[in-house]
């Protein structure tokens, strides 16, 4: 990739999105505008659900999040990078061994539940940061 490009792309990224994967229960508050002109106002709509895929690098990164209310299923698209996310929040991980959930749209009720995983976040600067903080301990 051209360097100018990659400069531009690295200063879209976000850097306070927490790490998440397929599987994982999360809460996106995302940021609307009601009205126009001076009665204009924004306000946050929390989507809440389960990520079944996750797509794309860099600033095109997006991640879809299913919910089911009254018997419908809802997807969402998000892009990952976007300014209308006001925040992610990961509400509990999940342990699955696919990248693509959408055996989940063919599911229902008690079928469709994924099991709590056991891992945990790795704390900053990875393997020898955990050692480190295992030995101070």
């Amino acid at each position: 990739m051209n360097p100018i490009i990659r400069k531009l792309h690295e200063a879209q990224l976000r850097k306070d999105l927490p790490e998440f994967r397929p599987g994982d229960s999360v809460r996106v508050n995302v940021r609307l505008k009601e009205g126009e002109g001076e009665k204009e106002k924004e306000r946050l709509q929390a989507f809440e659900g389960v990520v079944i895929s996750k797509k794309g690098r860099a600033s095109g990164a997006t991640f879809t999040v299913r919910r089911v209310r009254f018997g419908v299923g809802i997807e969402r698209i998000f892009p990952l990078h976007s300014p209308s996310i006001s925040s992610i929040d990961v509400v509990g991980r999940g342990k699955v061994r696919r990248a693509r959930l959408y055996y989940l749209r063919e599911l229902k009720g008690k079928a469709a539940r994924i099991k709590r995983a056991a891992r945990e976040e790795a704390p900053a600067g990875g393997a020898k940061a955990a050692a480190a903080a295992e030995v101070k301990a």
